[in-house]
């Protein structure tokens, strides 16, 4: 009998071979969510009907909304899509047609004058990075508030808060960026701290708006009462919320600072380098003194010139009306005279000019991507059939739900209306006679427009101020957004706390 010994494989030493590395989810760029908006909200407006108010000296008429029949064939929407960007930045908007388009004569809808403001402070933070003063000035200053950095944290913001609630700080904070940032990581803090002390700053503050003639100012014109009416109750909310802020950002400042590996925006090395430097390092020249004055003064004179001194009953100081293609003009000029002052010379002025605008030319892209979207809204008439819908679910509530269910309603409003003023104008003629039926001031409508414009804005992908920031700041949108979720849960319950308060009293 033959038996068969079984056959076994051969030994060898070489290693099992690698198991491949599970791919991990990356959450999209910013470019990608602005680009799934688009076309998310471009399907929506197969399905929406379009519809439009009759508008009187450009407000809606209440009960004038109705049905409008779009002549556009598939072609021309897909063309409309495929345009949305171009119409971002410099689409016009014609007085007889209502649609935005390339070119022609009209009210001007794109970003164009956000979008060279956005290069022109790159352009002027990176010419001033070039004379070496604002690094070494940003390390001085930490060095010496390295044992109050949670006062200056808290004092920034409130700065930040006190523009949004008096005059609607918004796109403007995308100039503080390359300030704010390199100082909260010199002070032991992340980008996340940089970014929120400047965006929910100026967030809450405009959420909160008391004077602000961009959002109060519009929406109580349009509403019939006077920019004071209800300023007791916002101003109330704007010192809670902006307290709520602060305690919200200090908390986890100081969680990032025990222990950085809880960070949300981990450091890389860069930013580990920028941490270490100390401030012996930072010896300042005359001119780098002098460089650093003219960086200071020239964003000290921006927000000067876009306040709206008058409105604010403000008569000793002129007020200039200044506006994005002032400021982008302003940065340029700032840019050549800090590049001469700080001894660059005309070459190196000028490379580090277009080496600044190279920079900042994604986070000026998102800005023109945000703007696409609403020019989508407005040229298939969707946005005035949503606000239909809404005056419907506003009609018939009690008025001490009332304040509460603006507030809701126009949430979604806001989500599709980055624009404050914009926001304002559209809807207040419609909402604020309801609150006449439901025995509620109309002071209320207004603060829960603002509230709701400001909550959403904090977070919308359509806000070229979220979205742009966040390009600067180098945080996620992901990260930013599992960071504030907790933040927009304590404001809206606030809000709703605040405005059930203001109906009562009422």
């Amino acid at each position: 009998m033959t038996t068969h010994t079984p056959l076994s494989a051969p030994v060898t030493d070489d290693p099992p071979p690698p198991r491949r590395p599970r791919r991990r989810f990356s959450f999209p760029s910013a470019f990608t969510v602005l680009a799934v908006v688009t076309v998310a909200v471009w399907a929506l407006t197969f399905v929406i009907p379009p519809g439009r108010y009759d508008t009187e000296d450009g407000s809606p008429v209440p009960g004038s909304y109705h049905s409008v029949e779009l002549t556009p064939g598939f072609g021309d929407r897909l063309k409309d899509l495929f345009l949305a960007p171009v119409n971002g930045l410099y689409g016009v908007t014609g007085t007889d047609s209502g649609l935005t388009a390339p070119g022609g004569s009209g009210d001007f809808a794109g970003a164009a004058g956000v979008f060279l403001f956005v290069l022109a402070v790159g352009a002027f933070i990176t010419v001033t990075l070039r004379t070496g003063a604002l690094t070494s000035g940003v390390a001085r200053l930490a060095d010496r508030l390295r044992h109050h950095r949670a006062v200056l944290l808290t004092v920034l913001l409130a700065v930040f808060s006190l523009g949004g609630t008096t005059y609607g700080m918004a796109e403007e904070t995308l100039g503080f960026y390359g300030l704010v940032i390199p100082l909260m990581l010199k002070l032991g803090y992340d980008r996340m701290v940089g970014a929120t002390v400047i965006m929910v700053g100026a967030g809450v503050g405009t959420l909160a708006s008391t004077v602000n003639p961009f959002a109060t100012g519009v929406a109580s014109d349009s509403a019939g009462i006077g920019t004071g009416d209800g300023i007791v109750l916002r101003l109330l909310m704007w010192v809670c919320l902006t307290a709520l802020a602060a305690a919200y950002i200090l908390r986890y400042g100081a969680r990032v600072v025990r222990d950085p590996g809880r960070s949300l925006a981990p450091p890389d090395e860069e930013d580990k380098a920028l941490a270490a430097s100390g401030a012996d390092e930072a010896h300042l020249t005359v001119r780098q003194r002098i460089v650093l004055g003219v960086f200071a003064s020239t964003f000290l004179f921006m927000i000067f010139a876009v306040i709206p001194w008058s409105d604010l009953h403000i008569t000793w100081l002129p007020t200039l009306g200044w506006y994005f293609p002032e400021l982008a003009a302003l940065f340029v000029l700032g840019s050549v005279a800090v590049g001469l002052i700080g001894g660059l010379g005309e070459r190196g002025t000028t490379d580090g000019i277009v080496a600044g605008a190279g920079d900042f030319i994604g986070a000026a892209l998102i800005v023109m991507l945000a703007r696409g979207v609403t020019v989508l809204m407005n040229n298939a008439a969707v946005t005035d059939t949503i606000l239909n819908s809404l005056q419907d679910a506003v009609s018939g509530t009690s008025s001490g739900a009332f304040g509460v269910v603006v507030f809701l309603v126009n949430l979604p409003l806001a989500f599709l209306i980055p624009s404050s003023s914009g926001h304002a104008a559209l809807a207040m003629p419609i909402l604020a006679p309801l609150a006449d039926f439901a025995g509620v001031g109309r002071a209320t409508v207004v603060t829960a427009y603002q509230s709701a414009s400001g909550w959403i804005n904090l977070i919308t992908p359509t806000s070229a101020v979220v979205m742009g920031g966040l390009a600067l700041a180098k945080v996620r949108y992901d990260r930013y957004l599992r960071f504030v979720a907790p933040l927009m849960g304590i404001l809206f319950v606030a809000i709703c706390a605040f405005l059930a308060l203001g109906a009562a009293v009422t």
